[in-house]
């Protein structure tokens, strides 16, 4: 498989690592859209939101659980915004499931994560 995020995950690839577990990784966005840009990463390939299961679904929950802790870590203190793009219409640029972590600033409403 070519995919970027699991060469990554891998460690094939540097990335600035923010949060890392058995289930997920977290690194900085290397094209950020924001003064904190994170994205949000499951170690198993899901190619999108529409491949999300009852069999991996638990690994899409942790994630979530995380997140709070994940923007804290890299610095928003006064919010955030989630955001994931699903298939290349909505601008999702790398087909593995991800979530980008936007804030440590105040956003504008056109930042979309790309």
């Amino acid at each position: 498989m070519d995919c970027l995020f699991c060469k990554i995950v891998a460690g094939e690839i540097p990335s600035g690592k923010v949060y890392e577990d058995d289930y997920m990784y977290a690194f900085r966005d290397i094209s950020p859209e924001a003064k904190v840009h994170v994205l949000v990463v499951p170690k198993q390939h899901i190619g999108s939101m529409d491949e999300i299961t009852a069999e991996n679904s638990a690994v899409v929950a942790r994630i979530f659980e995380k997140i709070p802790e994940i923007a804290r870590m890299a610095g928003c203190e006064s919010g955030y915004r989630v955001i994931s793009n699903c298939g290349p219409d909505a601008g999702q640029s790398v087909m593995h499931l991800h979530f980008h972590i936007l804030g440590g600033e105040e956003l504008p409403l056109h930042i979309r994560g790309n």
